[in-house]
């Protein structure tokens, strides 16, 4: 419980420094990691820079919600600190013709991906373990760095193990 109290307080201050100085710097530079095609690298990556693990963000170009989060949330400088810090961080594009290599060998195209993971709706965000294993997936925008932010501390403290983010963000009393 300490635990989880020190995380918010954590996530409060970052929100209240966040709304002090809102530096926003270019998601793609800032808040995602270069990729290059093989989320087994990534893995590895987390696993030897002591993160907590891999997130995989599903979008596409035109997708209205995936631009409002990068003009609105992942352009800010707390946040990307944050993340990058904790995971990892992989874009795919749900209509590209990237090569994606999965966690289990096997490559596909971006597109072709994002069907098999049965992506339904951008931005959908993927949270794996240092394992491979997938521990949570959310689907939708987040248009709050505060809510964005709990999401990552939800993640990170295991919160996700017994209960689902809209009762995490509600317990805490931070988000929107």
């Amino acid at each position: 419980m300490q635990v989880l109290a020190r995380s918010l307080l954590l996530v409060l201050g970052l929100a209240l420094l966040a709304g002090a100085r809102a530096e926003t710097r270019d998601p793609d530079t800032h808040f995602f990691n270069p990729f290059l095609g093989d989320l087994r690298d990534e893995l590895a990556q987390a696993r030897s820079s002591g993160r907590r693990g891999v997130l995989v963000m599903y979008h596409f170009d035109d997708c209205p919600a995936c631009k409002r989060m990068r003009r609105e949330v992942l352009n800010q400088s707390e946040v990307q600190d944050w993340f990058r810090q904790a995971f990892v961080i992989v874009p795919i594009d749900i209509l590209g013709a990237q090569p994606i290599t999965d966690l289990n060998g096997k490559t596909l195209t971006e597109r072709d991906y994002g069907r098999a993971m049965e992506i339904r709706g951008t931005p959908t965000f993927d949270f794996y373990a240092l394992d491979g294993a997938h521990v949570y997936r959310h689907v939708g925008g987040l248009f709050s760095p505060t809510d964005f932010l709990l999401l990552g501390q939800f993640i990170v403290t295991g919160a996700y193990q017994g209960r689902t983010f809209k009762e995490y963000r509600q317990r805490s009393g931070k988000g929107s």
